[in-house]
């Protein structure tokens, strides 16, 4: 890639906080860096998110170009050797082919099959079978109207066309897992997993406090994560008599109706909410953290919260779903996607025999380390951007 200008396009991009950030910021500083650029080069990163107070946020040997309007966007794809998108946007995707310019698209999600994004049913609250790849439009647009109107759901449908279209056209199409590249059923796409930095291992529980094991759920509070699932299994262990805490981190538009689903079945003190915590502030909150839950109810792609825990050698307890059980594999334990019930027998199962807990940890971290490192994925981006 001797002297190549790469924009890296990412919708959402720091001081935002989300997976497509954090992949995009390792990707920009692993290939801008020393070790990767020592052959002159140079990556541009170009997003729709604005500048956040603290300037020295995104810190990287890269440029960064905030909300360029259409024209700006087209000189700066004109001006870019190959291209990288962070995900199917479609004005770049078109000027990047326009242009004529090779360009590359990673899927983090399923907007490029589905109009929500996500291939998951809202009105039955449910993973999705696949309407609009079956054609079944009808039951896309019933399904987005719970969320926007008529006019708004008619829109994400007709939008998923052309995206689709423009996808195939594609130099390379990239899935984060071979659950999204089946699902996303591209020509041609190809498989490359995120990587998370390396990690020191969490401190390992020997000994379990007398407040019993520590669980922690850490992410988004919406539906689709299936934190309600999580309340329901603890609800079913302080009627077991089960000793333990259950440490929910994280914000979001269903925090208040979790907070008083807790609270109505008399969860407190078991359970405590600690909102959104990142950094060092969230290490420390989960030091003493034995197990982490991941109940999601939709098919997740690849979360890179559950491979920065594995990295750092903590049990993942996982729905059964997409590509997160992909994900852990046989270093884990899983569960029906929301079956309480089944997720307070696991959970039970650890209680009784916290020694489990070391073990499939170590085993966690030798998966992540193998599969999952940022140098592996740094490795397959540079070999696949000089092959397009």
């Amino acid at each position: 890639m001797a002297g190549m200008k790469l924009l890296l396009y990412s919708h959402f991009f720091a001081p935002s906080i989300g997976g497509v950030e954090t992949f995009s910021m390792h990707l920009a500083r692993g290939l801008a860096s020393e070790n990767h650029a020592a052959n002159g080069t140079s990556v541009t990163v170009v997003t729709q998110t604005a500048e956040g107070n603290e300037k020295d946020a995104v810190g990287g040997p890269f440029r960064v170009v905030r909300k360029p309007g259409a024209m700006h966007l087209w000189k700066l794809i004109g001006g870019a050797d190959k291209i990288l998108l962070a995900g199917p946007a479609m004005l770049p995707l078109f000027f990047a082919l326009i242009r004529r310019k090779p360009v590359v698209v990673t899927h983090h999600g399923y907007q490029s099959i589905c109009p929500n994004g996500l291939l998951f049913h809202l009105p039955t609250q449910s993973s999705c079978p696949g309407h609009f790849a079956a054609r079944r439009y009808f039951e896309c647009l019933k399904c987005n109207r719970s969320t926007e109107k008529i006019a708004g759901s008619i829109r994400s449908l007709l939008l998923t066309f052309p995206r689709r279209a423009l996808c195939w056209l594609a130099n390379s199409n990239v899935a984060v897992s071979d659950h999204v590249a089946r699902r996303i059923a591209l020509n041609g796409v190809e498989v490359i997993r995120n990587g998370v930095p390396l990690m020191p291992s969490s401190k390992r529980n020997a000994e379990i406090s007398k407040a019993g094991v520590c669980f922690g759920y850490v992410g988004r509070l919406v539906t689709e994560k299936g934190v309600a699932t999580l309340l329901d299994a603890a609800r079913l262990l302080k009627a077991r008599k089960c000793v333990f805490r259950l440490i929910i981190v994280g914000d979001g538009p269903e925090r208040e109706s979790l907070q008083k689903m807790a609270l109505d079945a008399s969860l407190y003190p078991e359970v405590s909410f600690k909102g959104f915590q990142s950094g060092i502030g969230l290490q420390d909150l989960l030091a003493d953290v034995t197990a982490i839950v991941v109940p999601s109810i939709w098919e997740e792609a690849a979360p890179l919260s559950a491979l920065e825990q594995m990295m750092q050698g903590r049990l993942i307890i996982a729905s059964d779903l997409g590509g997160l059980a992909e994900q852990i594999g046989d270093t884990g334990l899983t569960f029906e996607a929301g079956n309480s019930r089944a997720l307070a027998d696991l959970m039970q199962n650890i209680i009784a025999d916290p020694g489990s807990i070391t073990k499939f940890g170590w085993r966690a971290r030798e998966r992540a380390m193998n599969l999952y490192s940022i140098d592996r994925m740094l490795h397959e981006y540079q070999t696949l951007l000089r092959r397009v």
